[in-house]
């Protein structure tokens, strides 16, 4: 049989996780509550479990979306708000709404010929966490290279 802190530290070799997330995976191998508490803390205490590591592991792993999707996923995992913020303000490589950009143009390359199109990209983007301004500002500059794209190809 397989004892708790073993399973535990196999979890964690995979990759990071947060004190809620191993406290549900454990729960069901767990003789009580108290040992599964003592083990969390124990493995706090020396290290292999982190709430900042987790959150830069999970900021990372989840790059290609929005800042309010990953907010609310850290959330989710029971970290606090200051934690949160830390990490995504460690992400914040710049320009949100150019990230987005990025994305839309990976998904739909061709901008949005008419209302309908236009707001299949916007629930996209909406989808993937991006905030209303970077939104807005994806779509209107993915508009506007279609522009000028075509103005350039009228020239040649």
């Amino acid at each position: 049989m397989v004892s708790l802190k073993a399973r535990a530290l196999r979890l964690l070799a995979m990759r990071e996780h947060s004190r809620v997330e191993l406290e549900r995976k454990l729960g069901e191998h767990a003789a009580d509550a108290g040992e599964l508490r003592s083990l969390l803390d124990a493995l706090e205490a020396q290290g292999w479990l982190d709430a900042q590591r987790f959150a830069a592991s999970l900021v990372r792993r989840r790059a290609r979306y929005g800042t309010a999707r990953i907010a609310q996923e850290l959330r989710s995992h029971g970290l606090d708000d200051a934690l949160v913020e830390q990490a995504l303000r460690e992400r914040d490589d710049g320009d949100e709404a150019a990230r987005a950009l990025a994305a839309l143009r990976r998904r739909h390359p061709q901008p949005a010929a008419d209302a309908k199109q236009r707001a299949r990209q916007q629930r996209f983007l909406q989808a993937r966490g991006y905030t209303a301004d970077a939104v807005r500002a994806a779509l209107k500059a993915h508009a506007a290279d279609d522009s000028f794209d075509a103005s350039a190809e009228d020239e040649s």
